[in-house]
C-alpha cells in the first residue's frame, strides 16, 4: 500500500499569493487615503481593514491546523490497519 502525495506549493505560487496579498492591501489603503472624506472616517476604515487582515490570518491558520490534525489522524489510522493487516494470519487458528 502506497501513502497518498502530500502536495506542496511551489516557489512560483508562494511569491504570486504575497504580491497580490501585498497589492490588495496597498490598493485598500490607497483607496483609504484618497477617500474624500474627514480623518476619523479614514482611521476607522484603516482599523477595520487591518482587522479584516488579521482576522483572515487567523482564519487560515486554523483552517491549515485542522487539516494538519486530521491528516495526521488519518495517516496514524492508516497505519494502525497497515500494522495489523501485516500481523494477521489468517491460517493460524
Amino acid at each position: 500500500m502506497s501513502t497518498p502525495v502530500q502536495p506542496t506549493t511551489t516557489h512560483a505560487f508562494f511569491v504570486q499569493s504575497a504580491i497580490s496579498f501585498g497589492a490588495s492591501l496597498a490598493a485598500c489603503a490607497v483607496g483609504i487615503v484618497y477617500l474624500p472624506v474627514n480623518g476619523w472616517v479614514r482611521g476607522f476604515l484603516g482599523v477595520s481593514l487591518l482587522y479584516v487582515v488579521t482576522s483572515a490570518f487567523t482564519l487560515a491558520k486554523c483552517v491549515r491546523d485542522r487539516h494538519e490534525m486530521t491528516s495526521v489522524a488519518g495517516r496514524v489510522d492508516q497505519a494502525r490497519i497497515d500494522k495489523l493487516l501485516a500481523e494477521h494470519d489468517p491460517f493460524t487458528t
